[in-house]
C-alpha cells in the first residue's frame, strides 16, 4: 500500500468514542452487558436447535447458522471496542485492521445471503406447504448454507483486495473498528474506478438480496390473505413476521452504511449506526425469534426438564 503514513509504525488510531470521554464508561458497561446477552442468546439458540429433535427443521437449521454468524460478527468487533473504551490501547496494526475488515465483510455478506435463503424457506412453507418437505430437502438446505458462506467469503475477498490496492495517506480512523467507508475516507488519490467496482459488489451483496426478499414476502402476503382460517393467518404471519423484522434491521443499517456515496458518509453518525448492527441487532435476533415462538419455548422447557431429571 503506497504512501501509508508510518509515523506510528504502520498502526492506525481508532478514535472510537473518545470525542465523548464522559460517555465512555457508560458505553463500556452497556456494551459489555449487551455482548454478554448476545453470547448467551445466540449460543442458546444453537444448542436448542441441536439438542431438541423437534427443532431439526430447515427453519431452525438456518436460524442456528444466523446465530453462529451473529456470534462471530459481534466477537470480531466488540472486544476491540471494549479495549478502546477502557483506554488501554486505541491503535491497531495494518495486518490486524485488514483482517478485521475481511472477517466483518465476510460475515456480513454471508448474513445478507443467508437471509435470502431464510426468506425462500418461509416462501416454501407458506406458499407451497404440501411440497415443503420435498423442496426443503436436507441436502438442499446444506447446499444453500454452504453457498451463503462461500458467497460471503468471495465478496469479502474481492472488496478487501480492492481496498488493499488503494493508497492511504492517513492513520486516524474516526471509528471503533476497521470498516470499509472509513478506509475509503483515508484514500489520498482519485480512486473513482476502484470505488465504482466496490460499489457494484456492494449492490450485488446488499441491494439484490433485499429486492429478492421483498419479492418473496410479496408472494407470502398474497398467500396469507388467501388463508380463510384466522388461526392459520396468525401462525403464518407470526413465523414470517420475526424474519421480516430481522431483515428490516439488517438491511436498513447496511444500506445506510454501504450504499451511499463516500462524500455523503458521516463518520460520527456511522459509528452509532455501526454500534446498532454490530451489537444491538445480534442481541435482539434471539429475542425476536423466540419471544412469541412456542416451538423454541417448548424445546427450552424439555431440555431443562431432561437436565433436571438427570440431576
Amino acid at each position: 500500500m503506497r504512501n501509508f503514513n508510518t509515523s506510528l509504525g504502520g498502526r492506525f488510531i481508532l478514535v472510537g468514542f473518545s470525542d465523548w470521554p464522559q460517555l465512555e464508561l457508560i458505553f463500556f458497561i452497556y456494551i459489555l452487558i449487551f455482548y454478554s446477552l448476545t453470547l448467551f442468546g445466540n449460543t442458546a439458540i444453537i444448542a436448542l436447535s441441536r439438542m431438541d429433535v423437534r427443532l431439526h427443521t430447515p427453519m431452525y437449521f438456518f436460524l442456528s447458522h444466523l446465530s453462529f454468524l451473529d456470534l462471530c460478527f459481534t466477537t470480531s468487533t466488540v472486544p476491540q471496542l471494549l479495549i478502546n473504551l477502557h483506554g488501554l490501547d486505541r491503535t491497531i496494526n495494518y495486518g490486524g485492521c485488514v483482517a478485521q475488515l475481511f472477517i466483518s465483510l465476510s460475515l456480513g455478506s454471508t448474513e445478507s445471503l443467508l437471509l435470502v435463503v431464510m426468506a425462500f424457506d418461509r416462501y416454501a412453507a407458506v406458499c407451497r406447504p404440501l411440497h415443503y418437505a420435498t423442496i426443503m430437502h436436507p441436502v438442499l438446505c446444506q447446499a444453500l448454507a454452504v453457498v451463503s458462506w462461500l458467497g460471503g467469503l468471495l465478496n469479502s475477498l474481492i472488496q478487501t483486495s480492492l481496498m488493499m490496492a488503494m493508497p492511504l495517506c492517513g492513520y486516524r480512523m474516526n471509528h471503533f473498528f476497521c470498516e470499509m467507508p472509513v478506509f475509503l475516507k483515508l484514500a489520498c488519490e482519485d480512486t473513482g474506478g476502484t470505488e465504482a467496482k466496490m460499489f457494484v459488489a456492494r449492490v450485488v451483496i446488499v441491494a439484490v438480496p433485499a429486492i429478492l426478499i421483498l419479492g418473496s414476502y410479496a408472494q407470502i402476503a398474497r398467500a396469507v390473505l388467501k388463508i380463510k382460517s384466522m388461526a392459520g393467518r396468525r401462525k403464518a404471519a407470526g413465523t414470517c413476521g420475526s424474519h421480516l423484522l430481522v431483515v428490516s434491521l439488517f438491511y436498513g443499517s447496511a444500506i445506510y452504511t454501504y450504499l451511499q456515496p463516500k462524500g455523503n458518509y458521516s463518520e460520527s453518525k456511522g459509528k452509532f449506526v455501526a454500534l446498532f448492527y454490530t451489537i444491538i441487532t445480534p442481541m435482539l435476533n434471539p429475542l425476536i425469534y423466540t419471544l412469541r415462538n412456542k416451538d423454541v419455548k417448548g424445546a427450552l422447557w424439555r431440555v431443562l426438564g431432561r437436565a433436571t431429571a438427570m440431576g
